[in-house]
């Protein structure tokens, strides 16, 4: 399922390869997320909802939880 997606991490976990971090990528119409130190673990959204969460996350809807 994964040959054919392209991943995209932040550009913020750096140059170097062996940093963890999550990455995204698009694929028919849906979301897609992993870590990439467990590549085969994938959770699928839609963009709607990745949109809600991550302004939730902006607002502070979340802080309670750290």
């Amino acid at each position: 399922m994964t040959d054919h997606i392209i991943w995209q991490k932040s550009s913020f976990s750096g140059a170097d390869n062996n940093q963890d971090c999550v990455e995204l990528a698009h694929a028919d119409g849906q979301i897609l997320m992993r870590e990439s130190d467990e590549p085969d673990t994938i959770v699928t959204t839609s963009p709607e909802k990745l949109r809600a969460f991550l302004l939730g996350v902006k607002a502070g809807e979340f802080d309670h939880l750290i």
